[in-house]
């Protein structure tokens, strides 16, 4: 089991027509004094957004925050707990 860290700063960004933006989650956070960031796209496709934009952003992310980590996870959509999830969940009911 996996322990989580109540003390974590966690926010949710949008890559476009919401707000808050990365960039501005990014400011946000590094104004508290965060400078280790993991970015987890929530895409379940792996589309140009996960391919392209999302690295893209990070690496203008890390020239914007050169004294910050960045670490960008895969989209969710590619974790294995995610796709059992979405399997079980399109099963029939008993």
């Amino acid at each position: 089991m996996v322990k989580l860290d109540p003390n974590a700063l966690v926010r949710c960004a949008y890559l476009e027509l919401t707000e808050p933006d990365l960039p501005t989650a990014v400011a946000e956070l590094s104004a508290l004094g965060v400078d280790n960031f993991t970015v987890v796209p929530m895409f379940l496709g792996v589309g140009k957004h996960a391919r392209e934009d999302m690295p893209s952003l990070i690496r203008q992310l890390r020239t914007d925050y050169p004294e910050a980590v960045f670490h960008l996870k895969p989209s969710v959509g590619e974790e294995a707990e995610v796709i059992e999830l979405l399997a079980r969940i399109s099963l029939p009911s008993r």
